[in-house]
Order: structure tokens, then C-alpha cells, then sequence
């Protein structure tokens, strides 16, 4: 059978969709709901992308240089939600104020990486490679973990995330994630009748280097896969009210399918962009709404269908952004910034490390003082049971956050 030009590229566009989903996905045994294996600990990694400004989201709101630095955009004392003496959220974050009061929740400060890069582009493929900024790696830190985990392992594991393109941090050499906005939505169109005929009248060559066939077999995969997918999502689908939000839908899939028995290990979801070089305050109020509320009803979820303390939920953004402000009302890239880990089965809570130190900067950024590699090996080491050496290509310090 002749391909066209144009089933070329919607057979691609489907496969796209798929990103090569994982060849285990049908590996998976049965088993009672509510049954949770000792091993079924589930990671859920929130991207702020942009570069969040973390001085105004973790704030030192007693002190004298933060005001000075930014006298437009800092947050006032009497509008901070404060957490210590020192130590405030931004005004949205009640409901991480409310994790930070029942001890769900644990804050980094000052996590980055020598010879920090300022480029949203670069400093991504950083974070999600999982790699010093001297490397340039094709594959991510998520992805090798599933190299690592599934390489010939009886019980495969898999990556998700909640986009309609694969970011980099779930590409590995030989397996990949999926991505997937909407389990229902990826079913449907899998099972339009156009691909439907054009699957049923292919007949391969038998060589998967023919750009044609490697189409028609990821397509394949896809179609089972997406069937796979969306009968687990209907398996025991949350009946919790969540803000009609991407990150509330986002957050409310991902907690039907940790109710289900996908056994899927990790899921990856962005929010943003929070590149706030212009009208910061607007633009972070909104942004921080969007996530308090949704990860509020993610977090109540979880409790009440007893899977919060085998979940951990952190945050990460590319950096910082500079300490004092610029002309337009926002911040210009930076460097160092925190991370917020939400979990039940956290050993460290509250404030973790100091705040910023805003009297020792290098040339107006803050200094970072926890390489975010230590925060991936201690997740991979401590959480996922995995060879974190082999997955980052070297040994970082295990936290104790976990």
C-alpha cells in the first residue's frame, strides 16, 4: 500500500503523540484495589517553567536588603503568609502554608549548580538531563532511570507526563515515557476509523529502518497502549472536586491513575511560563493560585484514598531570577532558587537549610548551596530504589529529606 504525503504526517502525528510508548506496558498483573506493593512509591515532578522567582515565593520578609533590592515587587509584611520569624510564602500559597503547618511539607533554599547558565533553553536541558553544566546529554534523568529499572527487570515500571510532547528528562537510550494530556482524548483518536483502515491495510516490510514502517509500528504500539491506558484511568477515577484548571485537570488525571493499578513510578507536569520580566506581581499571583489550589485538592486526594505517604510531589524551575529588580516592574534571569518537596513520607519538614545569605552574592545572584543533583540521587537512591550512580554518571550526597 502507497502512503501519501499527508498520511505520512498525520500516521507522525499520532506516533508523536505516543512518543514511542514503552514496549511493557501490557506486563502489568491484576490486583485488588487499595492494594499497594511495598515497592509503589510514586514520584510526581511539578516544572515551573520559566524561571520562578523563588525570593518571592519563599520570602525573607524581616530582611532590610530584600526591600531595598526590589521596593516595587516585594512583598509586603502585613500581605506575606509567614512560616517562621524570617521565613514567609507569597501571598497565594495558603494551602502550602496549611502542608507546611500539618508537617506535609519541606522547602530547599538555594538549589542550583556550579557555572549556573542564565539561557531557558540551556538551563532546562540541564535540569532534566540531570547533568553538570560542562555536559550535553541527548537523554534525561528519568529517562535512564527507566533504562536502568526495566533493562531485562521482571516488573517494569514507566514515566508519564501530562503534555502532548515529551520533554527531554523522559527520553532515555532504549525507553522512553509517554506523553499524554488526556487518557480519553489519546483512546479517541486512536481509534478514529481513518487510522483504524490505514493500520488494518499496512502490510510491513519486515525492516524497521523503512521511516514508513518504524510509523506504522509505533502507531501500532500506540493504539494498544492507548487502549491500555484509558481502561486503567476508568478503573477507580478520583471523585474529588478539583479547580477547572490545566493543572487541576492535569493533577486530577494523574491521581486517578495513582488510584489505579498502572504501577506507574513517575509523572512529569509543567506550569508557567513565570519568565516575569514585566508586571512580576500579576503574573506570579496568578500562576501561584493556579498551583496552590490545584495541588491543595491533589494533596486532600491522596490523603483520603490513603496513597499520600507513598507519594512524593516536588518542584523545580530552570532559575532564579536576580535579586534585585529590574525597570519594568519584573526580574531578569538568575540563578539559585528553592524547591518545595510535598509528600507523607517526608523526615525532614519545614525549612530544611537557611534562607538565601542576600549579603554574599556572586555579582547580584544569589550563591547556590545544594547542587540539584544531590536532590535527584537522594529521590532515585531513597524513594525509587534505583542506581543512582549509573543514572547520573556519578555520586552526589544523599539528603535526608527522605
Amino acid at each position: 500500500m502507497l502512503i501519501k504525503r499527508r498520511e505520512f504526517l498525520q500516521v507522525g502525528s499520532l506516533a508523536t503523540a505516543s512518543m514511542m510508548l514503552p514496549k511493557f506496558l501490557k506486563a502489568f498483573e491484576k490486583k485488588p484495589f487499595g492494594f499497594v506493593p511495598d515497592d509503589n512509591k510514586v514520584v510526581v515532578v511539578l516544572q515551573l517553567s520559566g524561571g520562578n522567582d523563588g525570593l518571592n515565593t519563599v520570602i525573607p520578609f524581616k530582611n532590610d536588603i530584600y526591600y531595598k533590592s526590589r521596593p516595587k515587587i516585594g512583598i509586603k509584611q502585613d500581605k506575606v503568609v509567614s512560616l517562621t520569624d524570617e521565613a514567609a510564602l507569597h501571598p497565594a500559597l495558603t494551602g502550602f502554608k496549611a502542608l507546611y503547618d500539618d508537617g506535609s511539607l519541606g522547602i530547599l533554599n538555594s538549589v542550583g549548580y556550579p557555572n549556573p547558565d542564565r539561557s531557558h533553553f540551556r538551563s532546562m536541558d540541564i535540569w532534566q538531563t540531570g547533568t553538570p553544566s560542562t555536559e550535553v546529554l541527548q537523554t534525561g534523568w528519568i529517562g535512564r532511570y527507566l533504562d536502568a529499572q526495566c533493562n531485562g527487570c521482571g516488573k517494569p515500571t514507566q514515566a508519564m507526563e501530562m503534555d502532548d510532547v515529551l520533554s527531554l528528562a523522559l527520553k532515555g537510550d532504549n525507553e522512553k515515557g509517554i506523553a499524554v494530556k488526556d487518557p480519553g482524548r489519546l483512546y479517541n483518536t486512536s481509534h478514529e476509523k481513518y487510522f483504524k483502515d490505514l493500520l488494518g491495510n499496512h502490510s510491513q516490510t519486515g525492516h524497521d529502518d523503512q521511516p514508513v514502517d518504524y510509523l506504522y509500528k509505533t502507531m501500532a504500539e500506540t493504539l494498544s497502549s492507548a487502549d491500555y491506558i484509558f481502561q486503567q484511568s476508568k478503573l477507580h477515577p478520583t471523585s474529588a472536586t478539583y479547580p477547572a484548571t490545566q493543572l487541576g485537570n492535569n493533577l486530577k488525571t494523574i491521581a486517578s491513575l495513582i488510584f489505579s493499578d498502572i504501577n506507574t513510578k513517575v509523572y512529569y507536569v509543567s506550569l508557567g511560563s513565570f519568565d516575569t520580566h514585566v508586571n512580576q506581581e500579576a503574573q506570579q499571583q496568578r500562576l501561584f493560585t493556579e498551583m496552590n489550589d490545584a495541588v491543595a485538592a491533589f494533596v486532600k486526594d491522596l490523603k483520603a484514598n490513603n496513597r499520600f505517604n507513598d507519594t512524593l510531589l516536588f518542584t523545580f524551575s530552570e532559575f532564579g531570577r536576580r535579586v534585585s529588580q529590574n525597570a519594568s516592574g519584573g526580574t531578569d534571569h538568575g540563578t539559585a532558587n528553592n524547591m518545595f518537596l510535598i509528600g507523607g513520607g517526608l523526615k525532614q519538614k519545614g525549612l530544611i537549610n537557611t534562607l538565601p545569605d542576600l549579603t554574599n552574592l556572586d555579582e547580584g545572584d544569589l550563591k547556590y548551596k545544594i547542587d540539584f543533583k544531590d536532590m535527584y540521587a537522594t529521590v532515585l537512591h531513597n524513594w525509587l530504589q534505583a542506581d543512582d550512580k549509573k543514572i547520573l554518571g556519578a555520586s552526589y550526597d544523599y539528603l535526608n529529606f527522605i
